[in-house]
């Protein structure tokens, strides 16, 4: 057997051990798991065994898996899954498969995730004195990082109810100045709308840190008491602010 015809042979076991252990990698078996999911997350047996160790030892959150087709809108509405007694944990298939594996992966996410847990209770202490929280979670990113978000409870009632106090005084109005205050009531309605449709839809509020989630919190409680003093409806139309930045 010349040289050449030895060194095809030896390329076609090569090729042959290569294809086989990546059919032996795609073949791993996969299982769905227990609690909360978005989509329909599946994990190999490694994977799964520590998915459950890692909720066990951080029993006081409420631990969500992501699967990967799922996660940009799980991201895109992770307000949606906010728990009012626990904090939420969005964690998406592949990371936990890696953390089963990869022991310096492991500790690098798990070290967001303990320190999360260390400060919920500065946390709960600065969101005890805000009835307008709903709930609120944290996001675990691809780029090693992990970023937070809370949902308030935005009530428009009492702007509503002056709304329609105001809508009773100016009837009389509406007898001189019949087609301006048609207009105005038109205006007050829209207004109510929107205002109904925020306190449904309610506020997400975004940031890096706790920290900076609490003083978001506490600019966005300031500024709604502050609304609460308004009278004149054009203050508080058209009015938008960002807290997701």
């Amino acid at each position: 057997m010349d040289l050449g015809t030895i060194a095809n042979s030896t390329n076609v076991t090569s090729n042959t051990y290569v294809a086989k252990e990546t059919k032996q990698a795609e073949e791993v078996k996969k299982y769905g798991v227990t609690g909360k999911t978005i989509g329909q997350p599946k994990l190999s047996e490694n994977a799964k065994k520590y998915y459950e160790e890692l909720k066990a030892k951080y029993q006081n959150m409420d631990f969500i898996l992501v699967s990967k087709d799922m996660k940009e809108m799980a991201k895109a509405n992770a307000g949606n899954f906010a728990n009012p007694n626990k904090m939420v944990v969005l964690i998406d298939e592949e990371k936990i498969e890696r953390m089963a594996t990869d022991e310096q992966y492991r500790k690098q996410y798990e070290s967001m995730i303990a320190s999360a847990q260390n400060k919920l209770p500065e946390l709960k202490q600065a969101l005890g004195n805000s009835a307008n929280v709903k709930g609120f979670g944290m996001q675990v990113n691809d780029n090693g990082t992990s970023s937070f978000f809370a949902v308030m409870d935005k009530s428009f009632k009492a702007q509503a109810d002056r709304l329609e106090k105001q809508r009773a005084e100016k009837k009389e109005e509406k007898k001189a100045a019949q087609k301006k205050a048609q207009k105005k009531e038109r205006e007050e309605k829209l207004a109510e709308k929107r205002l109904e449709k925020k306190e449904a839809q309610g506020v997400v509020i975004s940031a890096n840190s706790i920290e900076e989630l609490v003083k978001k919190i506490e600019d966005y409680n300031y500024l709604q008491m502050a609304d609460t003093v308004k009278t004149d409806t054009e203050k508080y139309l058209g009015t938008t602010i960002d807290f997701k930045g």
